[in-house]
C-alpha cells in the first residue's frame, strides 16, 4: 500500500464530505468507513516512521510539484511525524470507543464522524505543513470542527461553551492573521523555513510585534494562561470522547504551533523565558483550581491545562534534556489524558452535573472501568510503574542541569496538589459508600477495548521507557537544528 504525508489531510478531508453519500447507500457506514481511515492513517505512520528513522531525513512533499519556498510543502520529520502518529492513534481510539458510544440518530451520527474526521485532517495538517499560512487554515478547520462538537448534546451549557470557544478562537484566528501579514508584507514569502532564513532582516519592531501577535494568537491554541478561558467549557460540555479528542489532537497541535513558532521562525532568545513564566503560570492556576473542583469532567480540565503547563515549562527550559522530556510528556498527555476522559464520561455518565459525589462506591460496580480509571490517575501524578513518572523525572533531571532548583520545588509541590485531588476521587471510588445514586452505565466492549489499551501503553512505557526516549533523542535534534530544518526544505539557500 501506498504511503504518503498528503494522505493524512487529503484522505480525512475526501472521506469527510463525501460520507453523507456513503450514508445514503447504507446507514451503518458513516460509522464503519471513519474507521477505516484512521486505521489506514496509523498504517501510514507506520511505514513513514519507519522510513524516517532509517533513512535519517525527513520526507519532504511539494505539493502540485511547486518547489517551496514559491510552492507549498509538507514535512515528515522525526518530530513532525511523532506528533502527527500520536493524533492518528488517538483518532482510531476515539473512533473504536465512539462506535457504539450512544444510540444516536443518522444526522447525529453523520455530524459527529465527519467532524472528528475533520478535525484529525486540521490537526495533523497544523503538524505537518511547511507554510505558515496553511498552518492558519488548518488551524481554522480545526476550530470549525470543534465548535459544533462542544454544543453537540444542544443544550443551553453546551451552546454556551461553544459560543465562547467561537469568540476567543476567532480571537486567535484574529492575531495569527495580523501576525502573518507583518511577516509577508517585508519578507514576501509564507514558507516557515524561508521565513526562518531571513527573519533577521525584518525591522526589529515589525518582528517583535509580529512575534507578539503570533505568540497570543497560538497561545489560545495551546491553552496558555490567561487565554485558556474557554476550554474546561468545551472539555465539560463536549461529548466523553471529544475530551480526549481536545487533549490528543487539538491541543497537541497547539502545542506543536507554539515549539514550531519559538524553535524555527523566530530567533529570539528571550521569547524562550517568556514561555517558560507563561508555563508555571498556568501550571499553578489551572492545578490549583484544578483542586477546588466538584465536577469531574472540569476537573480533568483544569488538570489537562496544568499538563500544557508542564510541557510549555519543558520547551521554555530551552535544553535537550528538556525537549526530550517534554516529548514524553506529550506522550503521556495524549494517552493519560485519554484515558482519563474516557474512563471518566463512563463514571458519571447518567448524572446530570457529572459531580464527584456520583462516584463515591462505585468500584463494586464498575470494576474495570474505576481500575484503568486510577491506573490514569496514578500515571497523571508520576507514581512508578506508569509512563508518567518518567516524564516527570526526565523533567525534573533537565531543570537540575539547568540548576533552576527553585522550579523543581515547584514541579514537586504543584504535583502534591495533584496528587490530593486525584487521590481524594480514587479514594471514594473504593472507600466510601454511595450516598446519591444514579443510573450506572456499563462500558460495551468497544469502550473497555479502547481503555485497556490506553492502559497497557502507560504500563508498557512505564516499565519500558527506552522504547520510545531513543526515539524522542532524535526528534529533539530535530526540532533544535534549526539550520538543519532550513537547508532540508530549501536546499539551494545559503545559510548564514
Amino acid at each position: 500500500m501506498v504511503a504518503d504525508p498528503i494522505l493524512y489531510v487529503a484522505l480525512p478531508l475526501i472521506t469527510a464530505f463525501l460520507l453523507p453519500l456513503f450514508g445514503r447507500i447504507h446507514k451503518e457506514l458513516i460509522r464503519i468507513i471513519p474507521g477505516f481511515l484512521f486505521l489506514f492513517l496509523v498504517y501510514n505512520s507506520i511505514v513513514l516512521l519507519t522510513k524516517v528513522t532509517t533513512e535519517h531525513q525527513p520526507i519532504i512533499v511539494q505539493i502540485a510539484g511547486w518547489a517551496p519556498p514559491i510552492g507549498i510543502n509538507l514535512v515528515f520529520s522525526s518530530f513532525s511525524g511523532f506528533i502527527a502518529s500520536i493524533i492518528s492513534v488517538i483518532a482510531l481510539l476515539v473512533w473504536i470507543y465512539s462506535y457504539k458510544f450512544k444510540k444516536i440518530e443518522f444526522d447525529n451520527a453523520l455530524k459527529y464522524f465527519v467532524l472528528i474526521m475533520l478535525i484529525t485532517a486540521g490537526s495533523i495538517g497544523v503538524v505537518l505543513t511547511g507554510d505558515l499560512f496553511n498552518l492558519f487554515v488548518f488551524l481554522e478547520i480545526v476550530g470549525l470542527s470543534s465548535y459544533p462538537l462542544v454544543a453537540f448534546y444542544r443544550g443551553r451549557d453546551g451552546a454556551e461553551a461553544a459560543f465562547k470557544y467561537l469568540v476567543i478562537g476567532n480571537l486567535a484566528s484574529l492575531f495569527i492573521l495580523i501576525g502573518i501579514l507583518i511577516i509577508y508584507s517585508q519578507l514576501r514569502t509564507l514558507n516557515m523555513a524561508d521565513i526562518a532564513a531571513h527573519i533577521g532582516t525584518m525591522p526589529q519592531k515589525l518582528k517583535v510585534t509580529a512575534f507578539i501577535f503570533l505568540f497570543i494568537g497560538i497561545g489560545i491554541e495551546a491553552e496558555m494562561f490567561p487565554l485558556n478561558t474557554w476550554a474546561p467549557d468545551a472539555y465539560s460540555q463536549a461529548p466523553g470522547p471529544i475530551g480526549s479528542v481536545f487533549a490528543g489532537m487539538t491541543a497537541k497541535a497547539g502545542i506543536y504551533a507554539m515549539i514550531r513558532l519559538l524553535y524555527t521562525i523566530f530567533d529570539f532568545s528571550s521569547s524562550f523565558n517568556l514561555l517558560l513564566v507563561m508555563g508555571i503560570i498556568t501550571l499553578v492556576v489551572s492545578e490549583g483550581i484544578a483542586l477546588r473542583q466538584s465536577n469531574l469532567k472540569r476537573m480533568l480540565a483544569y488538570s489537562s491545562l496544568g499538563q500544557m503547563g508542564l510541557l510549555m515549562i519543558a520547551f521554555g527550559i530551552n535544553t535537550k534534556a528538556a525537549v526530550v522530556a517534554g516529548l514524553f510528556i506529550i506522550f503521556n498527555h495524549a494517552v493519560i489524558k485519554s484515558l482519563l476522559f474516557l474512563s471518566g464520561s463512563l463514571l458519571v455518565y447518567n448524572s446530570t452535573d457529572k459531580h464527584i459525589k456520583y462516584t463515591h462506591g462505585i468500584a463494586k460496580k464498575l470494576p474495570l472501568t474505576s481500575l484503568l480509571f486510577g491506573i490514569g490517575a496514578f500515571a497523571i501524578v508520576g507514581l512508578p510503574p506508569f509512563s508518567g513518572f518518567w516524564g516527570k523525572l526526565y523533567l525534573l533531571m533537565a531543570t537540575a542541569d539547568a540548576n533552576m532548583l527553585g522550579l523543581i520545588a515547584l514541579i514537586l509541590a504543584v504535583s502534591l496538589v495533584e496528587i490530593v485531588y486525584y487521590f481524594r476521587v480514587v479514594n471514594g471510588m473504593y472507600f466510601k459508600k454511595a450516598e446519591d445514586e444514579i443510573e450506572i452505565q456499563k462500558p460495551k466492549w468497544n469502550a473497555v477495548l479502547t481503555m485497556v489499551i490506553l492502559a497497557l501503553a502507560i504500563i508498557v512505557v512505564g516499565v519500558y521507557p527506552n522504547i520510545i526516549k531513543d526515539y524522542l533523542a532524535n526528534a529533539a535534534d530535530t526540532i533544535l537544528d534549526k539550520a538543519n530544518y532550513i537547508h532540508t526544505v530549501l536546499p539551494s539557500l545559503a545559510i548564514n
